[in-house]
């Protein structure tokens, strides 16, 4: 059986610079942005990373270091939920927070020359036209919006479409379902939990674990594959056995709160992500043709790969 665990590649150097920062005064504090790539190499294609509530450029060193070392450029903001900058409940900001995200997303794009110029010699080693949008949790949702998902208002009306065409791929990770079945608390407090996914088609891979109960859902784990089920560009669904929602430890390496800490889970994602992107992207398609392979194989015990 093909392997399933890819860890760093250590005959390839990464560098990583931050705080990149773009000048934002309209946001009320300017995005600092983290920049990964390898040392050595030309043609990189590009992750732009959106991170799960609360965290910031500095998390998912599991999953950024192994991207980088096999040859991508990620670049992760940090959004205004981070517990970096402080931002509560009472600032006039937070329930537009959902939006400013998205917004951060676009400004990374549009000035992806000013950000890679911020590490010596990288500009001129980047394949501009292989770019692939990541997202944890919220950062799922967030980068959901830039593949195609919208999200209905009150209403009952869907807001404003935001796919971004310079994005030709993603993957989503524990990303939440429809709002059909939220909690009272998540419906009053988190407007933007109420996704459309029909409009979403960009190929993009969908990560759950199979043990992720949120308390902001009456439904089980079965929630967060909504958007496998429901999006015409959700290509795969990737069901990883026992995972809770930080799905074996993906936002760093000994995080403390997490709850079901597995190096191996967090191997296979690492695994399976870069094997989809880089077929997704033109890069090669052996490695997610042997991803699929494995996944397939009597005596799996990791997870299961569903495609369409």
């Amino acid at each position: 059986m093909t392997s399933l665990s890819t860890t760093v590649d250590a005959r390839r150097p990464i560098i990583a610079v931050k705080p990149v920062v773009l000048p934002a005064p309209e946001r009320g504090d300017d995005l600092q942005i983290r920049v990964s790539a390898p040392a050595t190499g030309t043609d990189l294609p590009v992750i732009v990373f959106s991170h799960g509530f609360s965290k910031s450029m500095s998390a998912y060193d599991p999953l950024v270091d192994v991207w980088a070392s096999h040859g991508f450029v990620v670049v992760q903001p940090t959004h205004l939920d981070s517990a970096t900058l402080g931002v509560t409940p009472e600032d006039d900001r937070y329930p537009d927070i959902w939006r400013t995200r998205v917004s951060d997303l676009k400004r990374v794009l549009d000035d992806l020359d000013d950000v890679l110029a911020s590490v010596p010699g990288l500009s001129d080693r980047v394949d501009r036209d292989r770019i692939a949008a990541v997202g944890h949790s919220w950062g799922g949702q967030s980068v959901g919006m830039l593949l195609g998902a919208r999200v209905i208002g009150a209403d009952g009306r869907t807001g404003p479409d935001e796919t971004d065409p310079r994005i030709t791929a993603g993957v989503l990770l524990a990303t939440t379902g429809t709002g059909e079945e939220l909690t009272p608390f998540a419906a009053e407090n988190f407007a933007f939990m109420r996704p459309d996914f029909s409009g979403l088609r960009t190929p993009s891979l969908v990560v759950a674990g199979d043990h992720d109960q949120s308390l902001l859902s009456t439904r089980g784990p079965d929630w967060f594959t909504d958007v496998y089920r429901l999006a015409p560009g959700a290509q795969s669904l990737l069901t990883v056995f026992g995972g809770e929602h930080s799905l074996g430890g993906i936002h760093g390496y000994l995080a403390a709160d997490t709850t079901d800490e597995n190096p191996q889970r967090v191997a296979l994602i690492a695994h399976a992500t870069l094997a989809y992107l880089r077929h997704a992207l033109g890069v090669d398609d052996t490695s997610w043709t042997d991803v699929q392979a494995a996944l397939s194989a009597p005596g799996t015990d990791l997870g299961r790969l569903e495609s369409r």
